[in-house]
């Protein structure tokens, strides 16, 4: 007999047994344990330093010694500009007030050092005669002011010949007491329309010639007189 044919039925029943034992149904497949997963953490970035202001470091000066207290005095108040002269005599400016004493009338005055003789505002005169003597009324007026009307002796007459026509003006000169400044003082005028002039008194040489010297940088030196 050959060997082979008495192998192949050993063969055969091994083949049979196995089939035998294997069980028919197949288990499920077992899956892989899930991967453990850890919450995400936020990614946080790193905090910057904190930058500190640098400290500057001052050297300690040496202290001074106190100085001592000065006292301030109080501020000398300006001397008041002088009204007379070394001498007494009454300093005008250019332009002063004056107080007519005879006609009541206080008013503005200009000092004319070039005339010789003080001129007055005089309208309405009429020369008339008492006692054998010249007398004259008038009014003294001038930008809205009117006197009363005033009689008068006449001193003298003068004659002013006008620069625009060759004919003289005869005019009466008067003496009437004026005040300017604390100084009451007679002096001559000479009665002449002066309303389109801008002073009703001009005070010339015979007025301040003695009296009074001037000073035409200065107006108004002396101080208005009252009543």
């Amino acid at each position: 007999m050959k060997p082979w044919k008495a192998i192949l039925p050993l063969m055969l029943s091994g083949g049979l047994v196995a089939c035998s034992t294997t069980p028919t149904e197949t288990p499920p497949p077992v899956e892989p344990p899930a991967a453990e997963t850890t919450p995400e953490t936020p990614k946080t970035e790193p905090a910057e330093p904190e930058v500190k202001p640098e400290e500057k470091v001052t050297e300690a000066k040496p202290e001074k010694p106190e100085e001592p207290v000065k006292e301030t005095k109080p501020a000398e108040k300006p001397k008041p500009a002088p009204v007379k002269s070394d001498d007494g005599k009454l300093i005008l400016g250019e332009q002063e007030y004056v107080r007519l004493m005879d006609m009541k009338v206080t008013t503005k005055a200009r000092i004319d050092t070039g005339a010789t003789t003080s001129s007055l505002s005089a309208v309405d005169i009429v020369p008339f005669e008492r006692d054998g003597k010249d007398w004259v009324k008038f009014k003294v007026k001038h930008d809205g002011v009117e006197s009363k009307e005033v009689s008068m002796p006449v001193d003298r007459w003068v004659k002013v010949k006008q620069s625009s026509s060759e004919e003289s003006d005869k005019r009466p000169v008067v003496v009437s007491v004026i005040k300017i400044g604390d100084m009451t003082s007679k002096t001559e005028f000479t009665l002449a329309d002066r309303t389109h002039l801008k002073y009703p008194v001009l005070l010339g040489r015979s007025f301040f010639r003695d009296v009074a010297i001037v000073d035409v940088s200065r107006k108004y030196v002396q101080p208005k007189p009252t009543k």
